[in-house]
């Protein structure tokens, strides 16, 4: 059995979850990966969109051969570090609001968002193989972006503040290198939430990049607790196998 079989195996032992998920691991150094849950939905983005949004801020700036603007880079910081909304809308606002942000990502390989071009940038949806694309374009050299570009933003995922470091980081090892953003959204129509997590993680000596969507969760905490218990299942049992 292979490592993507194992780890899909294990998953499948977890047995019936709350709400919808998908996941996807990609074990950098040997190429293997395992996918699990509805592996083609579209999730609300919440606010795992802002690595999309800086990463495009960048590639546009790096077109015109120019960097970030000061203020760009403390709204950036703000941005992924604390999750600032108010920043967020600036950058967004810098971009063009969703034409220019889906204008600009398409460079990075991203189709289209779906969303309503008044729509928040929240509301964005994803699916993994975007998801996938973008951790790419941000954590390996198969990318439009710069080798500058990527380490920024790197930087600021791995400076995630205390209280937003939930997710992905749970299927890391103690003190090991993580890069990581999270989404958290409560829907008006239902009160479920949307519970995202992307980004890198350090295991046993391989450096896996991990996302998990998820939606109709009956609470922040439930969501986090499922997003959790999936990626440390299918992080281990995939790294456990190679």
């Amino acid at each position: 059995m292979t490592a993507a079989q194992f780890a899909r195996q294990a998953l499948d032992k977890l047995g019936p979850q709350t709400g919808h998920h998908a996941l996807r691991v990609l074990d950098l150094d040997s190429g293997q990966s395992v996918t699990h849950g509805d592996t083609t939905r579209s999730f609300a983005a919440a606010s795992i969109i802002k690595v999309d949004i800086l990463a495009a801020l960048l590639l546009r700036s790096q077109e015109k051969g120019t960097g970030l603007t000061g203020r760009q880079k403390n709204l950036a910081e703000s941005m992924i570090r604390s999750s600032d909304n108010v920043a967020t809308d600036a950058l967004w606002s810098d971009l063009g609001g969703r034409a220019g942000f889906d204008e600009t990502r398409a460079r990075l390989g991203v189709k289209p968002s779906t969303g309503k071009p008044a729509a928040s940038w929240g509301v964005t949806g994803v699916t993994l193989a975007d998801r996938t694309t973008i951790l790419k374009a941000v954590f390996t050299e198969d990318s439009p972006l710069s080798a500058d570009s990527r380490a920024y933003i790197r930087s600021l995922m791995g400076s995630v503040i205390t209280g937003q470091d939930w997710g992905i980081s749970a299927a890391g090892d103690e003190g090991a290198d993580r890069a990581l953003k999270n989404g958290w959204l409560p829907r008006t129509a239902t009160g479920l939430w949307c519970i995202n997590s992307t980004g890198l993680v350090t295991y046993a000596d391989r450096t896996l990049l991990v996302a998990v969507l998820s939606d109709d969760q009956p609470s922040q905490e439930a969501g986090i607790a499922l997003v959790e218990r999936l990626a440390r299942t299918a992080v281990h049992s995939l790294a456990d196998h190679l």
